[in-house]
């Protein structure tokens, strides 16, 4: 069994910062990269950036600049460091791992929220 614990979420105002950690734990398999991704009330969950077990990143155009996503291999850990942050930033940020154990597997985390104030 896998778990992603997330942390790092909160409110701030805009113009702010906010880092999120992921750590993965349990039977994991072969990791191929770990994101974050973000869903705000009425809108479809979509990616804000993810990184490969290599170190490959990608971004949203909307966070490219602000954002910044990295990843510490010997922990399974995923970080999400958010610069500059907006009211439209505003959303629960979701983690999101996939692996290789026999078959391909997706895991998400339980999501934070994050709130940016004007």
């Amino acid at each position: 069994q896998v778990q992603l614990v997330e942390s790092g979420g909160g409110l701030v105002q805009a113009g702010g910062s906010l880092r999120l950690s992921c750590a993965a734990s349990g039977t994991i398999g072969s990791i191929s990269a770990m994101g974050w991704y973000r869903q705000a009330p009425g809108n479809q969950r979509e990616l804000v950036a993810v990184i490969t077990i290599g170190g490959s990143a990608n971004y949203a155009d909307s966070v490219k600049g602000r954002f910044t996503i990295s990843r510490d291999n010997a922990k399974n850990t995923v970080y999400l460091q958010m610069n500059s942050l907006k009211p439209e930033d505003t959303a629960v940020y979701y983690c999101k791992l996939e692996s290789f154990l026999l078959v391909r597997r997706t895991y998400w985390g339980q999501g934070t929220q994050v709130t940016v104030s004007l």
